[in-house]
């Protein structure tokens, strides 16, 4: 395998500034997805521009690890997932139906990835996800238990299992908004294994389909200990810590651009027309 066709364990580790330990075990999965979590931003700029993002081993390098970019949930989870593996941990990838303001649980597909990832001598499994563009987005992986909550890094979580018609038990990633008071959920998903070539079948739907939102909009998160930014569009939010929210429109491309190389630490490609 060519240099530029691989993985580099050091590289990534690096880049998202994990300097704890190596071993195979809860401690080193929680710091490394926390880790990731804070330092990759999500982005959706090859959409936008009409392609599907590779996600080649060397290709993610090049551009999470070693460029000013980020990716969505194909990428993150796909970066991630050969992270852990070459740290000795067994990871599986799951797809999941993204229920955040949907009108029902099965009115959208299984578009997002996410990461079921075992421990070495622990006998639960945990959901890793650092893919999702949204508040409710995990900061910690969680274990795969329904009856209890989980707080990481300043957000809760739950499991709960949702009436579906499948053979399979179909489970719910809920967050707690803080706002509304009340648990909402963010997707839903079985426990069935996806491989590689199914994401990469997604990916090109998702990437390339001309009603899929990402190929439509501008779509930014960038998560920090002190805040959340999220770009819709033109419209930016930051949510700080307390909870306090402010909302900004873009009225013109020098300030979108401005803002996504400052405040998301995106390197904007040359040509690219951020508000269209």
């Amino acid at each position: 395998m060519d240099d530029s066709e691989r993985f580099d364990l050091d590289a990534y580790l690096e880049r998202v500034g994990w300097e704890g330990g190596r071993r195979a075990d809860l401690a080193t999965l929680r710091g490394v997805h926390l880790a990731h979590a804070l330092s990759l931003p999500f982005e959706n700029l090859e959409p936008l521009a009409g392609t599907a993002p590779s996600l080649a081993p060397g290709d993610l390098m090049a551009k999470l690890v070693r460029g000013r970019r980020g990716g969505y949930c194909y990428e993150h989870n796909t970066l991630l997932r050969l992270a852990l593996e070459g740290l000795g941990l067994t990871v599986t990838g799951l797809a999941g139906r993204v229920v955040l303001g949907a009108e029902s649980v099965e009115s959208r597909p299984r578009t997002h990835m996410m990461l079921r990832v075992t421990v070495p001598g622990d006998p639960r499994s945990y959901l890793a996800d650092v893919g999702f563009g949204a508040k409710g987005a995990l900061l910690a992986p969680v274990a795969l238990v329904t009856g209890e909550e989980f707080e990481g890094a300043g957000r809760r979580h739950r499991f709960v299992h949702l009436p579906h018609g499948g053979p399979l038990e179909l489970w719910a990633l809920q967050a707690y908004d803080r706002e509304a008071g009340d648990w909402v959920s963010q997707y839903a998903f079985t426990l069935e294994p996806f491989a590689a070539p199914d994401f990469e079948v997604f990916n090109w739907h998702v990437g390339t389909n001309p009603r899929s939102p990402f190929t439509r909009r501008l779509y930014l998160q960038r998560t920090t200990p002190e805040r959340h930014l999220a770009l819709d569009g033109a419209l930016l939010v930051d949510t700080r810590a307390d909870g306090t929210v402010s909302e900004h429109r873009l009225t013109d491309e020098a300030a979108a651009r401005r803002v996504v190389e400052e405040e998301f630490g995106i390197a904007v490609p040359k040509g690219l027309t951020l508000l269209g």
